[in-house]
């Protein structure tokens, strides 16, 4: 999401509610008469504003100086939002500093709301978007604000103001693909950001752009997916017609003790897909783990079949792989089926 270079431009403020700048002063930022005046430019900045964007009009309120503003001590954001030259721009806090420039009534929407909900939002979609029931727009180029007819409900979320999960899932289905969208959602479920039977209910009485594809989804979305990759790795195997697996269920001994959470679990042939990440790989200490827990799933009759980010470059050996060791356990179903549409998504591979 981040784009440091491009948010930097000059960002036009929006008349409104909050005037000029779009920043309603708080009780804090009281005028200290003509204090700020001749403040040198390499004096610290105020307590107050160190942690997060300003206006110009807070700077001054503060006891700041134009010069100031100016100095190395201070990095500019959009046209008149600053902060200090030390806070690292995230996207959190490119989206607090927009804030400052929208109308009072504006909330983080669409997939930058999907990132403050905590599920990164894909490469593609680098500009912030926010909605209002204002006329106001968006003369930023970094900076995307949709007018909504229907009254907009405020959550907050990281302590901005966005929009709903529920609505966030049906506004992110207008611009997000069927496998980030089932992605989302079941981020959604496994963050208890809402519950399967709210996001449907939702979904289904509303009348929102993007909600037919929203109900679409739906039916793909599952409790207990725990990342974003688990997701992705189901979705190949059920959408190549292979059976359903279970999303991360506890694993136990006959004798009922524990031995493993498996993320895609096949019971009825002790079959388990697992996708292991980055730090599987790079650390020692989750290696040493990793091993002595497939020894105890082996020990107990289970197929344990890993699925890496290399193995993705590849993706139909993955249904490929799964079938062969179903196969070997007794499953009877047909192979997998690769037709137009799971390439778009998945892309092309080598079935070996």
């Amino acid at each position: 999401m981040n784009s440091k270079a491009s948010n930097q431009r000059n960002a036009q403020p929006h008349a409104g509610p909050r005037g000029s700048t779009g920043w309603v002063r708080p009780a804090e930022f009281a005028p200290r008469s003509d204090q700020s005046r001749g403040v040198p430019a390499s004096s610290p900045i105020p307590e107050l504003l160190l942690r997060r964007p300003f206006s110009f009009q807070m700077a001054i309120a503060a006891g700041m100086s134009p010069a100031q503003l100016r100095g190395a001590r201070v990095q500019r954001i959009f046209r008149g939002v600053y902060a200090a030259a030390g806070l690292e721009l995230t996207t959190k806090v490119y989206l607090d500093a927009a804030l400052l420039v929208m109308p009072a009534d504006a909330v983080v929407s669409h997939t930058s709301a999907m990132t403050l909900y905590g599920l990164d939002a894909p490469r593609r979609f680098p500009r912030l978007s926010f909605s209002t029931n204002t006329a106001a727009v968006s003369r930023h180029p970094t900076i995307e604000l949709h007018r909504r007819r229907g009254r907009l409900t405020r959550y907050e979320q990281a302590g901005l103001p966005v929009t709903g999960p529920d609505r966030t899932f049906v506004d992110c289905a207008c611009v997000l693909s069927f496998i980030e969208l089932v992605q989302l959602g079941d981020w959604l479920l496994h963050t208890n950001a809402t519950t399967p039977e709210v996001l449907s209910s939702y979904a289904q009485a509303r009348h929102l752009d993007g909600v037919r594809r929203a109900r679409r989804a739906l039916r793909w979305v599952r409790s207990g997916a725990e990342s974003p990759r688990e997701t992705l790795v189901r979705l190949m195997l059920v959408l190549a017609r292979m059976p359903e697996p279970e999303c991360n269920l506890d694993i136990r001994t006959a004798a009922g003790r524990f031995i493993a959470r498996g993320d895609l679990p096949y019971p009825a042939w002790k079959v388990l897909v697992e996708y292991d990440g980055q730090q599987h790989v790079t650390d020692p200490k989750q290696r040493q783990r990793d091993r002595e827990r497939r020894e105890d799933l082996e020990a107990e009759g289970w197929r344990v079949i890993i699925v890496t980010a290399r193995d993705l470059r590849e993706p139909r050996s993955i249904p490929w792989r799964v079938f062969k060791a179903l196969r070997d356990r007794g499953y009877t179903g047909p192979p997998p089926r690769f037709n137009d549409t799971w390439s778009r998504w998945f892309g092309h591979g080598t079935p070996i």
